[in-house]
């Protein structure tokens, strides 16, 4: 059964970057940010759904920042906005060298899951109630991210998107 709680909380997990995450520039592997970046997604729609969730999408993926060895990953994930099943999961990524005291943020991205029953079958979740002017941004914005998605899983035509016609004008 979905959460009885609407609201969009925000879910963090932090890592440090240890040598074996590294790739031959001292840097993080961004095959081992992905991963980390699925972990606390998934928690965070597992928190909306109270369900098991799979992972159905991953997308609009910015490195911006190299993250360095040594370094704590800080990843904030939240749930922009629930559909039938589906949830719409946007992540943050900051890096932070703790002797020097700085912060960066480095990543983010879109993360889309799907709730499932014991028999991996789709599950309805509640939908999100957004509360600040920010959370209603993402949330409307999230129905043309859908959409794109939708089409190019050639799901939906792009003429039947209109999201999208309203969006591009035609």
């Amino acid at each position: 059964m979905a959460s009885k709680n609407p609201k969009q909380s925000l879910t963090e997990m932090n890592e440090l970057v240890l040598p074996n995450d590294t790739n031959t520039l001292g840097n993080l592997m961004g095959g081992r940010l992905l991963h980390w970046m699925d972990i606390v997604s998934a928690i965070a729609s597992q928190k909306h759904s109270n369900n098991v969730v799979v992972t159905v999408s991953v997308d609009f993926v910015s490195f911006t920042e190299s993250i360095k060895l040594g370094e704590l990953v800080n990843l904030r994930a939240k749930v922009t906005r629930a559909f039938k099943s589906s949830m719409e999961v946007w992540i943050e990524v900051f890096a932070e060298n703790i002797p020097e005291g700085t912060r960066k943020k480095c990543n983010e991205a879109f993360y889309t899951f799907v709730a499932v029953d014991v028999n991996n079958h789709p599950i309805t979740v509640n939908e999100i109630v957004p509360e600040t002017a920010d959370e209603q941004l993402m949330f409307e914005s999230a129905m043309r991210r859908r959409q794109v998605r939708l089409i190019q899983a050639k799901r939906m035509k792009p003429e039947d998107a209109p999201e999208l016609k309203d969006f591009f004008g035609f």
